[in-house]
């Protein structure tokens, strides 16, 4: 756990699906009709109710572009909402995807704050079936949510939920690197 200006960020190993934040992030696809991986996980354990929200989105805006997010209910999870955002597909890194994966964290905390929530869970967004090498996206993940935090006094808790064991070592290790446990 480390505090970044009045906010607590921690790294923690498990499911996303199980947080009580006010808001969990979904890794979503541009059509946000559920899919495989963190986004099926939550659709299956949220209910219909996030879908029914996902398809008034689509059909109001068209389908969310990478890099831009949107937030529903949370249906039956512990958390009150559902912050969806679409990372980029990974096609070697240069095709604007450290720009895009940076903009879906920077605007799903920006959808958490403007909505008055206070905690947020993320997923590594990017690095499952759209295939973004974990040490990158690590690396963007952290470094733009606490050039946040640093800007934004808001929030009081973001954690980031990482599926598995190596997933959490990397962000870990990361985490770490960018700034260093006090000892």
């Amino acid at each position: 756990m480390r505090t970044v200006n009045k906010t607590r960020l921690s790294l923690l190993q498990g499911d996303i699906t199980r947080q009580a934040t006010d808001a969990i992030v979904n890794a979503a696809n541009s059509s946000l009709m559920g899919g495989g991986g963190v986004d099926g996980a939550i659709h299956r354990a949220g209910g219909p109710a996030i879908l029914e929200e996902c398809k008034q989105i689509v059909s109001r805006q068209g389908r969310l572009p990478p890099g831009e997010a949107v937030i529903t209910t949370g249906g039956n999870l512990k958390a009150r909402h559902v912050i969806h955002t679409v990372g980029p597909v990974w096609h070697g890194g240069h095709s604007g995807e450290p720009e895009l994966l940076a903009s879906a964290y920077r605007q799903s905390l920006r959808v958490a704050v403007a909505n008055g929530l206070k905690s947020v869970s993320f997923p590594s967004i990017s690095t499952g079936a759209f295939g973004y090498p974990v040490r990158l996206a690590a690396a963007i993940a952290l470094e733009t949510v606490i050039d946040f935090l640093h800007r934004e006094e808001s929030l009081e808790e973001v954690v980031f939920v990482l599926f598995d064991a190596a997933t959490y070592q990397i962000y870990a290790q990361v985490l770490e690197a960018l700034l260093p446990e006090k000892g």
